[in-house]
């Protein structure tokens, strides 16, 4: 292979694993691109805060875009109304004044701020309301009016820009963060329940549990994009509630789990229980995989035929040693530690089959598609 292909297949593996990356940099290039144009054609006086807005609010989903776009101008507004105000009322025409107009102007907005995020960006509103004056040589009502109309229109294309232009709809980004969290799940599963059958080293738990964390606290922020989008009628598609709060309940089962851990199975039942929950931790880590793989494909989701044979296994054989009177000769300790892991088995069994019905849901839109183009 020449040195040209190897440059040319490498470049194409960057390319296709950067997607989203690239995408949302043609969206953001656009709305400056666009906006710059628009702002020259219709002679606003400082365009520049009309692209810095266009950049600002055009985001990776359109659910982050419309919470950007309001927070943007909801913070202007205030700030411009109240910088507008005390900038007219008091005059500053010496420099001494002019700092104490300031300060007055924005003190209490970054109080504000601080109090409500939403108003992040009226402290920096009511210094180019004060300031800006100075350059374009305007009053300061005009001042405000302005800024106004450039975030106005920098926000308006920004919007429609994210709406148009590879459009990324956070329900898509959730199902693919969803499928990401399951194929994590699946990978961190066999390593936690090692440490029943064997050592286990608590530090070792503890990044995979990081892990998992940052994955279902990624998902939050998602989910929390698409319910913006399915109160603006932007998403007609089944809500991702259900489904994360599943996640979420898989991500609390881990936790026991991991806690469980710690300590392995009393000698005499691990040769008995080892190799079942071997066989029942496979078959639930090819659910949740095949469960991810149906997420992104919108295909119905797997079977848990497998993975209840599996439960319905190491059930049996709890059965039997409860039945040969093993569970007698053990202290309370162990008992109690063999009782939570049944406990966790329990939530998981139940957590899975409630997986496989969120997922069912998001297969529907797909298959009803499929039947109306067939027709």
């Amino acid at each position: 292979m020449t040195t040209i292909a190897i440059v040319r297949t490498r470049l194409i593996a960057v390319l296709q694993g950067h997607q989203a990356e690239l995408r949302l940099g043609v969206r953001v290039t656009t709305s400056a691109v666009l906006t710059l144009v628009v702002g020259q054609w219709l002679e606003v006086p400082l365009v520049l805060w009309a692209v810095l807005t266009a950049v600002i609010v055009t985001q990776t989903s359109v659910g982050r875009s419309l919470k950007a776009t309001l927070d943007y101008f909801i913070g202007t507004l205030g700030g411009a109304i109240y910088a507008g105000a005390v900038a007219a009322l008091i005059p500053h025409a010496s420099e001494l004044a002019l700092l104490g107009v300031l300060a007055l102007a924005v003190a209490p907005l970054v109080l504000l701020a601080s109090i409500n995020s939403s108003f992040n960006v009226a402290p920096f509103t009511a210094i180019i309301v004060v300031l800006a004056p100075t350059i374009t040589h305007s009053t300061p009502i005009e001042s405000a009016f302005y800024r106004l109309i450039e975030v106005a229109l920098g926000a308006l294309i920004g919007l429609l820009v994210s709406l148009t232009v590879f459009p990324a709809r956070a329900q898509a980004l959730a199902i693919e963060s969803s499928a990401r969290m399951l194929e994590l799940v699946a990978q961190v599963l066999p390593d936690m329940f090692a440490g029943f059958t064997g050592a286990l080293d608590p530090a070792s738990i503890l990044p995979l549990q990081e892990r998992v964390g940052k994955s279902i606290a990624r998902l939050d922020v998602i989910y929390a994009e698409c319910k913006r989008e399915r109160m603006t009628q932007l998403a007609y598609e089944p809500d991702p509630g259900p489904l994360v709060r599943t996640l979420l309940r898989l991500r609390h089962d881990l936790v026991i789990v991991g806690r469980a851990a710690v300590v392995p199975l009393p000698q005499a039942l691990q040769t008995r229980l080892g190799p079942p929950l071997q066989h029942l931790v496979a078959a639930m880590a090819d659910y949740l995989r095949n469960c991810a793989a149906a997420l992104l494909a919108r295909a119905a989701p797997p079977t848990l035929a497998a993975a209840d044979a599996a439960f319905d296994a190491y059930a049996a054989e709890i059965a039997a040693i409860r039945r040969e009177g093993l569970m007698r000769a053990l202290p309370g300790d162990a008992l109690e530690h063999l009782f939570t892991l049944g406990f966790a088995l329990d939530q998981l069994h139940q957590h899975l089959r409630d997986l496989g019905r969120w997922a069912g849901e998001w297969a529907l839109p797909a298959k009803v598609a499929h039947r109306k183009i067939k027709g």
